[in-house]
């Protein structure tokens, strides 16, 4: 895995977690127990610290980075979905962050919330939690509890969790 050391700053990964071959840590950088980072992501932590939770998951070609002194922060068991901005954020436990959503400086989402993939949160959003929202920019629509996306929210977790340590266990290169 592409680990790369920045002013003095080296990214810090658990031996539990899984980071795919083609990921890249730069920097500040910590990665907890039982958290994944999927092919393609780049945690480029130059300017602030990102902090991936325990069993948090960043999917395929999400970037996370920050402006100086402001933490990006995944907490644990969130997901950041496929080609995903995480900028100077912070995502609270098990919230859901949409294939293709943007997430800006000082925006903080609740837990258990899902942000509707495209959506876009402004910059100091504050999105409550257990709530679906969606849009650019993205704005409350509803409570989740009762919805069918709330059964993904609730099982998304476990199954990055455990998708991970296949990956790391049965991922072979190929001659």
């Amino acid at each position: 895995m592409p680990l790369f050391e920045f002013e003095g700053h080296t990214p810090k990964v658990d031996p539990d977690a899984f980071v795919a071959p083609t990921a890249t840590l730069i920097g500040e950088v910590t990665v907890e127990a039982g958290a994944s980072i999927w092919y393609g992501a780049v945690l480029r932590a130059d300017c602030a610290p990102i902090v991936v939770r325990a069993g948090a998951n960043v999917q395929d070609n999400s970037v996370l980075h920050g402006p100086p002194d402001v933490l990006t922060e995944v907490g644990p068991g969130a997901t950041v979905g496929h080609q995903c901005v995480v900028h100077g954020a912070v995502l609270e436990a098990e919230c859901l962050v949409g294939n293709g959503s943007t997430v800006l400086d000082g925006a903080r989402i609740g837990a258990r919330t899902l942000v509707a993939a495209n959506s876009l949160v402004a910059a100091g959003s504050q999105l409550p939690s257990g709530v679906l929202a969606a849009g650019s920019p993205a704005v409350v629509k509803k409570p989740l509890e009762g919805t069918a996306a709330a059964a993904w929210v609730a099982l998304n977790p476990s199954y990055y969790k455990e998708l991970a340590q296949r990956h790391r266990t049965g991922l072979k290169p190929v001659d």
